[in-house]
């Protein structure tokens, strides 16, 4: 299958995905890196959901990694989709790429942790379904920084866009004349 280059962020044709975002893996994060992947990961939610754009949310094992953090939890839109797995990629879900391709979107934006694992795996399976993929380097990480940077770089090196989380906003707007740029705005400052 032929990989799609890298493109924009369109909010008309993306998915935000919230992977792993579970208290047992961010309790095991270094503080400041949390809080950077926190920030990010809620102006991304509270964009997407401005926009209409749909959310996702997985939870890797939850009976051992426990439940998505409460705080990010509460910024998930009614309707997001949540999706229990076993296996390491989103794409091994139960109903998850039925989800997805109901929605008639074919660009996924990735967030959450861990960067090297179900990011990666779920970011090479959708790609390698026809989608574009573009991965939030500042809303996802690992515990390690090497395991991070290998998993960034493995990613780029396979035709997966890497871009930040004020990129994805303003991509999503286009123009400061969107109608919701002022309250998106607000978010990013």
């Amino acid at each position: 299958m032929s990989i799609r280059p890298p493109t924009l962020c369109d909010a008309a044709d993306a998915v935000l995905m919230v992977i792993d975002m579970q208290v047992r893996l961010t309790a095991a994060m270094p503080a400041k890196v949390l809080a950077r992947l926190q920030r990010n990961t809620g102006l991304l939610i509270r964009s997407a959901a401005e926009l209409g754009i749909p959310v996702f949310a997985s939870e890797q094992y939850p009976e051992g990694l426990g439940q998505i953090e409460p705080e990010i939890l509460k910024l998930l839109p009614d309707g997001a989709g949540r999706y229990e797995k076993t296996g390491f990629s989103c794409a091994l879900a139960p109903r998850f790429m039925e989800d997805l391709e109901r929605t008639g979107r074919k660009q996924a934006v990735l967030i959450g942790m861990e960067a090297h694992v179900c990011v990666l795996q779920t970011a090479f399976d959708l790609r390698d379904a026809g989608y574009a993929v573009s991965v939030v380097s500042d809303a996802v990480c690992s515990r390690h920084r090497e395991n991070y940077e290998t998993a960034l770089a493995r990613l780029r090196h396979a035709g997966v866009d890497i871009c930040d989380a004020e990129s994805v906003v303003f991509e999503w707007l286009r123009d400061a004349r969107h109608e919701q740029f002022k309250a998106l705005h607000k978010l990013v400052r």
